[in-house]
């Protein structure tokens, strides 16, 4: 820990970046933390949304489109999503920098959300404002994460660590995106709840604008070649051989591919067993069962709240004096986030009715990173820390693993049943969420540190570019899978169609596990 530490504060006067630290880790990790969980507030609060807009009955204010339809656009959409980064971490690197690219990024996404939730009045303003999103991820995502790599010597152990705790900021947005976006949309309009997701996006944008200073030179413009040069002579590192800068790469290779199988199974979650909440769980309760709901719903809602509270109030403690309008924009998104959360809270104990919304489900995934995700940064840091391509492997047998427990509830549902006909315990949905939480802690944040890791440092932006495209290519498969359900289940069943995306990352997990020699051999001491 002191070494670590020891390497961290000379790494961040030589780029110029604040050396305060909060819970050991730069303090513009926090800064990153806070921006990045408002994006994916408005990222994952639209997603909720997205599908069950779609298959809505136009009397309920949705389209009515048939399951298959609203997976063509679901995937469509989130490809597209993850494939823009290429072009954003290309444009970053060449012409802005990291920094503008988060700012354009954040501002397109900013209008995307205000047309979609004009929809109401002419439906092309939901199209232009999925193509503003689309464009504006591009330029926000891979740079982000770019920026966060920088913040630690590529030697340090903290690195991984540091990119764990970045991803519960990501979840801490998922989550309270998920759950207050979707309940308004469901609840009260979808366009409120499309129109929230951008108010927070705003704030975001604006408390990064306001602390660029903490970042020093990181991400504040392109490098020359001259800067290039200098910057090879004057790094920490070697220079590095180019043959092991080519091994290197063909890891990332292998580790983008794995993750494509990953993230064809995790991105059901806004797809296929979105359909499976809304037309085959039980979601309508009452008696003990309503009361136990609204206190665990309550505590949910309040859990990451605090966590984040205590975070914000660290930061503030070592950041206010020299960025003061950084602090009070956080605090005041942050306290009308939790003034909507009491705002919920206090309507479900005073309704009369009890019914668990769709994307209530999609909450849990976050909340559960928001509540392991410390215990695996530390497992990693200090216990236990195997090398990346088992840590792929775990994650990818878990997701697999998650959907054997939805096929398994799912057994009782026989072949053909309509919608509505049969429906199950939503504690099949509870338990296949944890699994996949528990694979995407091993695989998600460990992915983005191993691009960042074995990267050239000039190409970082295009890497990360080239591995949200295999996101791009796993959501839409993703969504040509998913778009199969209603087909698979009337031939089959139900339970047979999530035994089929079950078995794929299983598989690859066992491949990983073999080739675990040879990859660790090609990373050249990066562990």
């Amino acid at each position: 820990m002191n070494q670590n530490e020891g390497m961290l504060e000379p790494h961040l006067d030589k780029l110029g970046a604040s050396n305060k630290t909060v819970f050991g880790h730069p303090a513009a990790l926090f800064v990153l933390f806070f921006t990045e969980m408002w994006e994916r507030f408005s990222y994952y609060g639209m997603r909720a949304l997205l599908t069950v807009f779609l298959i809505s009955e136009i009397s309920k204010g949705g389209w009515g489109w048939s399951n298959a339809e609203a997976m063509g656009l679901y995937g469509w959409y989130t490809s597209l999503v993850y494939a823009t980064p290429l072009i954003g971490g290309m444009i970053a690197d060449k012409l802005t920098g990291f920094r503008k690219a988060i700012l354009i990024g954040a501002f397109l996404m900013t209008l995307g959300h205000a047309s979609m939730a004009l929809e109401g009045f002419d439906a092309n303003f939901f199209y232009v404002g999925l193509g503003l999103m689309i464009l504006g991820n591009g330029m926000f995502k891979p740079n982000i994460s770019s920026m966060v790599g920088q913040l630690y010597p590529d030697t340090s152990s903290k690195k991984d660590a540091g990119y764990t705790i970045f991803y519960m900021g990501i979840n801490a947005g998922a989550f309270l995106g998920s759950l207050l976006c979707g309940y308004l949309g469901e609840k009260i309009g979808w366009h409120y709840g499309f129109g929230l997701a951008g108010v927070f996006m705003f704030f975001g944008m604006l408390q990064f604008y306001f602390g660029q200073k903490i970042f020093g030179v990181i991400g504040n413009k392109p490098l020359t070649t001259e800067e290039k040069s200098k910057q090879v002579v004057d790094k920490d590192e070697e220079v590095i051989p180019p043959n092991v800068v080519k091994d290197r790469l063909f890891v990332v290779s292998v580790l983008m591919i794995a993750s494509i199988f990953f993230f064809l199974a995790f991105e059901q979650a806004g797809g296929s067993l979105s359909i499976f909440a809304k037309d085959y769980t039980q979601r309508v309760l009452e008696g003990n069962a309503a009361t136990s709901f609204k206190w665990i719903d309550a505590l949910l809602t309040l859990f990451p709240i605090v966590v984040v509270t205590i975070v914000l109030l660290a930061l503030a403690k070592k950041i206010f004096r020299q960025y003061p309008l950084t602090i009070i924009f956080t605090v005041l998104s942050f306290a009308s986030i939790a003034a909507l959360g009491f705002w919920k809270i206090e309507r479900e104990f005073t309704s009369l009715e009890t019914e668990v919304t769709v994307s209530w489900f999609q909450i849990l995934n976050a909340f559960f990173i928001v509540m392991f995700a410390s215990a695996f940064s530390k497992l990693w840091e200090k216990y236990w820390n195997p090398s990346g391509p088992i840590k792929f492997a775990m994650g990818l047998f878990l997701v697999g693993f998650s959907f054997i427990v939805v096929a398994y509830g799912a057994s009782g549902i026989p072949q053909g049943a309509a919608a509505g006909a049969v429906r199950v315990s939503m504690l099949w949905l509870v338990l296949a969420y944890f699994f996949q939480t528990m694979g995407e802690l091993c695989l998600s944040p460990v992915g983005l540190s191993y691009v960042s890791k074995l990267s050239p440092k000039k190409l970082l932006g295009l890497i990360f570019g080239f591995w949200f495209l295999a996101s791009a290519i796993s959501n839409k498969i993703a969504g040509v899978m998913g778009g199969m359900i209603d087909e698979i289940s009337a031939k089959y069943s139900l339970s047979t169609f999530f035994l089929v995306i079950a078995i794929m990352p299983i598989a690859v997990a066992l491949i990983l596990v073999l080739m675990n020699p040879m990859l660790k051999k090609k990373m050249h001491g990066i562990n």
